[in-house]
């Protein structure tokens, strides 16, 4: 599904060379639960900025099954984000003023699909995430892991191959965390999606089919 063939990110600062990511390889496979751990400014948060599009590396490929991202024009690379990876952020980035189910119908804004089919794909997204019942109320009326899971329900809207979890976790309580993450494993066993979770929590990331550990822009 995914591999990074002697990847680099380098960024300048001033006079100095900042090597985010140096000379790395990586293969994750279809439909795995995959935990990225490292210290700040290890270089995990650019792997998931490059995989997701984000991003363009300095130096080596990057191939999404038989597609190298490096060849991809910037249109391309829009619809790739759009349609093959699903995002998750530790800090929700949810619309305060819109519902549950508005929020996760919002991806599908850019892929011009008329409205009756959004709202139908995005109950049965928050459906998915058992917040079926939820559907109308907004985030602050709707507890953290409630508003993750609807984090969650949006990156599923589009059918992605990928989801990308930035600290899915990092502001939940441990409990609520591991519901979180018994979700995204269950999505990438029984839906066959790739899940890449970046965290520090070891705890957290003990749940995952492999653990990737990054120090100073490398694969330790």
């Amino acid at each position: 599904m995914i591999k990074l063939k002697n990847v680099s990110r380098h960024f300048k600062m001033g006079d100095s060379l900042i090597k985010a990511l140096d000379s790395i390889n990586l293969e994750i496979k279809e439909g795995k639960f995959v935990a990225i751990m490292g210290p700040s400014g290890s270089g995990k948060s650019t792997i998931m900025n490059l995989i997701g599009g984000l991003d363009s590396p300095s130096k080596g490929d990057i191939f999404i099954g038989d597609y190298n991202l490096k060849n991809f024009k910037d249109k391309q690379l829009s619809k790739y984000r759009n349609k093959k990876i699903g995002f998750i952020f530790q800090s929700f980035n949810l619309q305060p003023t819109y519902t549950a189910l508005e929020n996760v119908t919002l991806p599908l804004f850019f892929s011009k699909v008329k409205p009756k089919i959004r709202n139908e794909k995005a109950k049965q997204a928050l459906t998915t995430v058992k917040l079926g019942n939820r559907l109308k109320h907004k985030p602050g009326e709707l507890s953290g892991g409630e508003r993750q899971r609807v984090c969650i329900a949006r990156s599923l809207i589009n059918d992605p191959d990928i989801i990308l979890a930035d600290e899915p976790t990092g502001n939940l309580d441990s409990k609520t965390g591991k519901v979180i993450i018994d979700l995204l494993k269950n999505l990438a066993h029984k839906n066959k999606i790739t899940v890449i979770m970046v965290t520090h929590d070891s705890d957290m990331a003990s749940f995952a089919d492999r653990i990737i550990k990054i120090k100073d822009g490398k694969i330790v």
